[in-house]
């Protein structure tokens, strides 16, 4: 057994026959097996209030929105009308299809304009209503955001909904939505 545990022992002081250096720097370390390709997270897409209505009156319907800093795709997705889920849940509207594209612009700070460029005769209050109020509570941080006033502007009039046609024109402040979005569609 002592002739076995002295050969053991000589073969780790000669360390197997492999002859000593200095440190050799060439490439770089070792860094062992490379991970997954890194993949791009994609964010989720917002959610916007759509105005529909509901038993004639306006109701917010949450529907999701990859544009929806942008206020005239915000606009653009209301007047598509409800999907098949939100016309499930009782969802309908009294805005006119359109054939064009609407445009919605910000002009003196409170004044949002939406031009509905092939409707020849103004809408129904309540269609002004579903406009007022999607336009009320969108928040886009986009530039074509719905002003709101800080609390030195409170004081400030509401913004006001303008909308207008090709020989007409209509005005809602957005004060005179009387609904608020909930977290469920249709308040259901």
């Amino acid at each position: 057994m002592r002739r076995l545990g002295a050969a053991a022992l000589m073969m780790a002081l000669t360390g197997c026959g492999v002859p000593t250096s200095d440190v050799i720097e060439t490439g770089a370390p070792a860094s062992g097996m490379p991970g997954p390709a890194p993949t791009r997270t994609l964010a989720e897409p917002a959610t916007v209030p759509l105005f529909f209505l509901k038993d004639g009156e306006p109701t917010a319907y949450p529907r999701p929105a990859t544009d929806a800093g942008d206020l005239t795709s915000v606009v653009r997705l209301l007047l598509e009308g409800p999907n098949e889920k939100e016309r499930a849940a009782s969802a309908t509207t009294d805005l006119p299809r359109l054939t064009g594209a609407p445009s919605v612009t910000v002009t003196d700070g409170v004044t949002i304009t939406v031009t509905l460029p092939d409707t020849p005769t103004p809408v129904s209050r309540e269609a002004l209503l579903q406009l007022t109020c999607t336009v009320r509570h969108a928040s886009p941080p986009a530039p074509t955001a719905v002003p709101r006033p800080s609390a030195e502007e409170a004081t400030l009039p509401a913004p006001t909904l303008q909308l207008t046609g090709p020989s007409w024109t209509m005005t809602s402040p957005t004060s005179a939505c009387p609904a608020k979005p909930s977290t469920e569609a249709g308040g259901l």
